[in-house]
């Protein structure tokens, strides 16, 4: 079974350039402990851009359950590992 943790390091690496489009910042980095608070402009409309977004490139939809129980990127990241790991 591959590592849990290579494979977020690999979905955050997917997800940055995503989130340096939508919130307008070549230069960002994002971490697994990255949080809304830590990123001028991610505010509640970014924040509904970033999911759209990322349902579009990886071709998979959220709930709003679990979008809104989402409490940093590698959170983001466990999602999407999880929902690729159920089809």
């Amino acid at each position: 079974m591959p590592n849990q943790n290579q494979d977020s390091s690999e979905i955050i690496q997917r997800l940055t350039p995503i989130f340096r489009n939508v919130l307008d910042d070549d230069d960002l980095i994002i971490t697994h402990d990255t949080k809304a608070d830590d990123i001028d402009g991610w505010d509640s409309l970014a924040h509904i851009h970033l999911v759209v977004s990322i349902e579009k490139a990886l071709g998979m939809r959220f709930s709003a359950e679990e979008v809104s129980s989402l409490e940093n990127v590698g959170d983001l990241a466990a999602l999407i590992i999880k929902k690729q790991a159920n089809g």
